[in-house]
């Protein structure tokens, strides 16, 4: 999700933007040139995934920061993707990588895209709750926070041992479903107004024991927006993936992904077109796409 406050560019209420399901999205930066193109995404819902503290510091027993095995998948700049969260999944994009619903997405057509060679990466939140999901009812109630503005989910608390077990839960579906990695979202809640006292000890902890138990199942794992620790989350995980940071002017934060040769996949929105997106995108060495959305 991206996250918007007028406090500055580091610390925004939460907003989400769909695409628009008619018009493909453009690829630029290093995708300038990516074959056939990427599909448009439906929807891009934003969650954060909770692990407790205590659960944490125990994945993280005897783990050294980059805790990925060499199967584990980790992509250079200049690895073409499509994003694709809801609807018919349109699955004749020649790219390199697809990032789909973990839930949404069927068995079936992850192995239709991994035969061909295509990696595939499973979204789900990790950091906010969605009352449709199959695995709703594990929440409990105690760990559900105030309601993300402007959408029907709620912040979780990523300290609460229970949430800690529901994501592990999704980790091994995403393992067992086929995927090669997981793009957790909503892993930034500390600058948000969750309804918890989270801090940003609170936060990194959790995110590194994620990407610990990530690739204790041999998944790849992508950062999340959650600029203000990148530099202390580089090491753990395996590529990045972020919204609008050319429209905000902070991609630059990013760089340390690019220096340690691990792609930042990049996402922006209109009023931002082609022309004053690219070249910043290739300036940063971004694998960067233009999607057209509404507001909810």
């Amino acid at each position: 999700m991206r996250v918007h406050d007028l406090r500055g560019a580091s610390q925004r209420e939460a907003s989400r933007a769909r695409s628009l399901s008619s018009v493909p999205s453009e690829p630029c930066g290093m995708n300038a040139r990516a074959p056939g193109g990427a599909s448009n995404v439906h929807d891009l819902p934003r969650l954060a995934l909770p692990l407790s503290l205590s659960l944490s510091l125990l994945l993280l027993a005897g783990c050294d920061a980059d805790s990925a095995g060499p199967d584990v998948w980790r992509p250079a700049p200049g690895t073409t993707w499509q994003w694709q969260l809801e609807g018919k999944l349109d699955l004749s994009r020649k790219v390199q990588m697809y990032d789909l619903d973990l839930f949404n997405t069927s068995k079936a057509d992850m192995a239709t895209l991994r035969a061909r060679g295509v990696v595939v990466i499973c979204y789900f939140s990790a950091g906010s709750y969605e009352a449709w999901r199959p695995d709703a009812k594990e929440f409990p109630a105690a760990a559900l926070g105030k309601k993300m503005k402007g959408w029907n989910e709620k912040w979780l608390d990523v300290r609460a041992p229970s949430i800690a077990a529901i994501m592990n839960r999704r980790l091994d579906l995403a393992r067992d479903k086929g995927c090669d990695g997981v793009e957790p979202d909503n892993v930034d809640g500390f600058i948000n107004k969750t309804g918890f006292p989270l801090t940003a000890a609170d936060q990194l902890t959790y995110n590194r024991a994620l990407a610990a138990a990530a690739h204790a199942r041999g998944l790849s794992i992508g950062l999340k927006n959650d600029l203000d620790q990148v530099a202390q989350l580089v090491a753990h995980f395996d590529w990045a993936l972020n919204e609008q940071c050319v429209q905000f002017k902070e991609c630059h934060r990013l760089k340390p992904f690019i220096l340690a040769g691990k792609a930042v996949f990049n996402v922006e929105y209109p009023p931002s077109t082609r022309t004053s997106v690219c070249p910043t995108a290739k300036q940063h060495k971004l694998d960067t796409l233009l999607k057209k959305w509404a507001v909810d």
